[in-house]
């Protein structure tokens, strides 16, 4: 027993976080680490937002792909047209342009193409569940630009790749990145196509729909209608939820072909098969659904920008605000998929996956993701089985290796059973970086007047949370004496475990915790290596563990690094939640998610850099900055016109025939920062307010869901909304007939009512859409192939069928409704006309620039039948 007594008490110091030398160890260890997950995160963050891309300008060689040719493209949609969305004018300029530039393409195309440019009008109606709510379409002369480039040899239904872009832009916004860039690249890739001279295996067909923002109408119709829908044999669709940065293959399938394709061609690979598991999360939709799901089943990618989300349906949307390098790698990538695409659209695996998806088998979703955009990792879902069973069953069989040759199932489980202790420990360590920050973030919202402070700030998150989240994920060491081989071990079966939990899920997000396993398998035995050189105690021995994982900890930087500042983003235009809990939550998630990222980033390197790190004075250091940013982040704002807060201004009048008997102003907000919050600092805008009516908070000035019908079901986002009295007469200086809702016929059979109706949309000239909000006995209409979807229930009224009309708005909308008893059918109409009367107009201008409002005009009526 006496040889042990020295080496306890060199260690109790150590333990306490005490001894002059330890602490000296355990500075230099931290600020070694500190330094080197810095270096990783600059790097990561220049991947990330495409700093490593080098867009070539206008003058570049005609066989490259520009973004400075693309830039032109946009100047012309984005800028010279001064909107693009539904019932502006800017819209057909949009179109004309387009079909201009493809003509001109068609005209100096060699013989060797045979090129098609088409104009087309669709219509048609459908029902689909749009942000969990059931909502039916009915649409009309949308226009969409369509070109087909073949071989002149080409047969006209010989299967065709699509590639789709949208080129209307959402209410209030330039859309410059959604979706200018997409319909710009388009028109540069439909060039380089040309005159690179490259003639391809198969056509390819681009789509320039006009008519995405009002939920997918375009590409519906296109896929309904279209005399080429049929040979369409894979799609690629290119959308942007942001300004840039990685251009992110959210959605691939069906089958696994297509990410396979993208897999082994895109230049500049951004891909992530669990972005599929994750995209239902964000409100939102793309016209993947419409070919890859909802109507037709074609193999396909769906490809996005995915940052700058500060600017999504914002007026920020601008040619300024997007990220340069980002339109250079999507093109890149775009022409070498075409490529990859035509040439692989007839092979065996192909056909093996469309066949599946047609017979509702099990679909062959592969595992695949980016390195950083250097390359692709992907591998089938068969080979997911194996490779990430194997942590496991390493797991398993590492106590019968530390016990040979001594093998024995009771010293077997012993071993184990130590091994659980330590699962047990980084599992609690794990936890509580998350459940920290979490509950830092709350505390700190009750010493302060603002949610969301980081929103304009992102670093404040990374001051606040990450310290709270590393005492989390070390404070179990400093109480819990357990050994380091214990504790490694422990943690190297946790993430095991995760990994073959994902797996038997069927959920594509095992890859990151089987990579951080065999990662730290690898640094164990390099570590175990070095050790003869190099005492167990000297901070020498965690060089020889770190550096085989740097790979790993660089991915999960730049993985996790991509994720926080995209759900920064996000949280912006995420919803607003009821008070009081509601205020807490945007915070609360952002801290939940940096602790999540630590504990993938640094976890790994927790059981053994813990030995330095699991000390109280560290602890300490730790707390001290979270203190230290709690406070900065106090004194900030949350919002800048680099981060603006959104918020939507209605101004309703109800009609009644063509007399106004009511006017008002509705304000909401979609972040957790309420109305209060934004006239408090907006007075200009309050003390405007005050002139025409009573500003209050009270009860009696909050509007519900159903005040907002003409933008269902987006009100789903709202909460806490305010309406406050508006002059009614002034609209009439601008219009002179306003919507009506009138009866053409009624047939009666034996109870059986059916009701033949004519909507007039009077004398509006920039009509967005729509909306029927129908109560009572209908038991069919003429909408969406007769065919009644379930009902749907507003701010607790009774069950409704929810209809939006688009498109053309001089001519009048005939339809009919059947009622099934002689009880009166209630049909609320709302208008949402883009034109804003001059007191409107002047409303918004006082708000401050880091409001961004999408404001607009509502026409409500309601009708007994």
């Amino acid at each position: 027993m006496a040889p042990l007594a020295p080496p306890r008490r060199r260690l109790a110091p150590a333990a306490a976080g005490g001894g002059p030398a330890g602490f000296g160890d355990s500075v230099r260890v931290l600020l070694a680490l500190a330094a080197l997950y810095a270096a990783m995160s600059l790097l990561a963050y220049r991947v990330i937002h495409m700093r490593h891309v080098a867009p070539l300008g206008a003058d570049a060689p005609r066989g490259n792909f520009s973004e400075g040719r693309v830039l032109q493209h946009l100047t012309r949609l984005a800028v010279d047209i001064p909107s693009r969305q539904e019932g502006s004018p800017g819209l057909e300029a949009a179109a004309q342009y387009i079909k201009g530039e493809l003509q001109g393409l068609s005209a100096r195309a060699g013989p060797e193409y045979r090129i098609e440019v088409e104009e087309t009008l669709v219509s048609g109606s459908f029902s689909m569940m749009f942000l969990r709510h059931r909502v039916t379409l009915g649409y009309r002369n949308h226009k969409n630009v369509v070109m087909r480039i073949s071989s002149n040899v080409s047969e006209d239904d010989d299967p065709s790749l699509l590639v789709n872009g949208h080129f209307d832009s959402p209410l209030g916004s330039p859309g410059a990145a959604d979706c200018g860039s997409c319909v710009a690249s388009m028109l540069e890739l439909s060039r380089l196509i040309i005159d690179s001279g490259w003639i391809p295996p198969r056509p390819v067909i681009f789509l320039f729909n006009g008519a995405e923002e009002l939920f997918l109408l375009g590409s519906h119709g296109f896929i309904k209608t279209h005399r080429w829908n049929r040979t369409i044999s894979a799609f690629i669709n290119i959308e942007a939820s942001g300004s840039g940065g990685t251009d992110l293959v959210c959605q691939s399938g069906p089958g696994s072909w297509p990410s396979r394709i993208y897999a082994q061609t895109a230049k500049y690979p951004m891909a992530n098969s669990v972005a599929q598991d994750m995209f239902g999360i964000i409100p939102g939709d793309t016209d993947y659904r419409i070919f890859a799901e909802d109507i037709t089943n074609i193999p396909g990618l769906d490809i996005i920008f995915v940052l700058g989300g500060y600017f999504y349906h914002t007026s920020y949307d601008t040619l300024e605000n997007l990220l340069p390098g980002s339109i250079q790698a999507r093109g890149e990538n775009l022409f070498n998929l075409v490529k990859a695409f035509t040439n692989s659209m007839l092979l065996k695996e192909n056909e093996i996956s469309n066949k599946a998806a047609k017979d509702g088998i099990e679909d062959l979703r592969a595992v695949f993701f980016d390195y950083l955009t250097w390359f692709m990792v992907f591998y089938s879902r068969d080979i997911s089985l194996i490779l990430h069973s194997l942590p496991v069953a390493i797991f398993l069989l590492v106590p019968l290796f530390l016990k040979f040759p001594n093998i024995t199932l009771m010293s077997w489980f012993v071993t184990l059973l130590g091994f659980m202790r330590g699962m047990l420990l980084h599992a609690f360590g794990v936890i509580l970086a998350i459940f920290i920050p979490a509950v830092a973030a709350a505390l700190r919202l009750l010493f302060t007047k603002n949610a969301m402070n980081w929103f304009a700030h992102p670093y404040l998150v990374f001051l606040m949370f990450v310290p709270t989240s590393l005492i989390g994920l070390l404070l179990p060491r400093v109480t819990w004496g357990l050994s380091e081989q214990a504790h490694f071990w422990g943690a190297f079966g946790l993430y095991s475990l995760i990994t073959m939990a994902y797996t038997l899920a069927g959920l594509s997000g095992g890859f990151l915790t089987f990579f951080i396993s065999m990662s730290m398998l690898l640094g164990r035995f390099v570590s175990s290596i070095n050790r003869k050189q190099w005492s167990q105690q000297s901070p020498r021995s965690l060089v020889a563990y770190v550096l085989p994982m740097i790979p790993c900890l660089l991915y999960c930087l730049y993985y996790g690094g991509f994720l926080i500042q995209f759900l920064i983003e996000k949280m912006g235009m995420m919803g607003s939640l009821p008070k009081p809990y509601g205020y807490f939550v945007p915070d609360v998630i952002v801290g939940a998610v940096v602790g999540l990222v630590v504990g993938w980033c640094f976890g790994p390197l927790a059981p053994v850099a813990g030995r330095w790190l699991s000390k109280t004075s560290i602890l300490h250091v730790f707390l001290q900055i979270t203190v230290v940013a709690l406070a900065v982040s106090s004194q900030l704002f949350p919002y800048s016109t680099g981060a603006p807060k959104r918020v939507v201004l209605q101004h309703t009048f109800v009609t009644d025939g063509n007399n106004v008997i009511d006017s008002s102003y509705g304000f909401s907000v979609v972040d957790s920062n309420s109305l209060e919050f934004l006239f408090n600092n907006a007075p200009e805008a309050a003390r405007w307010l005050k002139d025409n009516s009573e500003l209050s908070f009270e009860e009696k000035y909050r509007s519900d869901r159903s005040s907002w019908l003409a933008v269902y079901p987006v009100p789903f986002l709202f909460s806490g909304s305010l309406k406050f009295q508006a002059q009614t007469e002034e609209i009439r200086k601008y219009y002179q007939h306003f919507p009506q809702l009138a009866v053409q016929e009624i047939w009666d059979n034996n109870g059986q009512r059916r009701v033949h109706l004519k909507l007039s949309l009077g004398s509006l000239s920039e009509i967005w859409t729509s909306v029927l909000n129908i109560t009572g006995p209908l038991s069919n209409w003429s909408f969406a192939d007769n065919m009644l979807p379930a009902p749907q229930t507003v701010s607790g009224g009774p069950p409704s069928y929810i209809c939006r009309l688009s498109g053309k708005s001089d001519v009048d909308w005939s339809f009919w409704l059947e009622a099934n008893s002689s009880e009166s059918l209630r049909i609320d109409v709302a208008v949402l006309d883009q034109y804003l009367v001059d007191s409107t107009k002047k409303l918004k201008s006082l708000f401050p620039s880091w409001a961004d409002l999408t404001a607009f005009t509502t026409f409500f009526s309601t009708y007994h039948l």
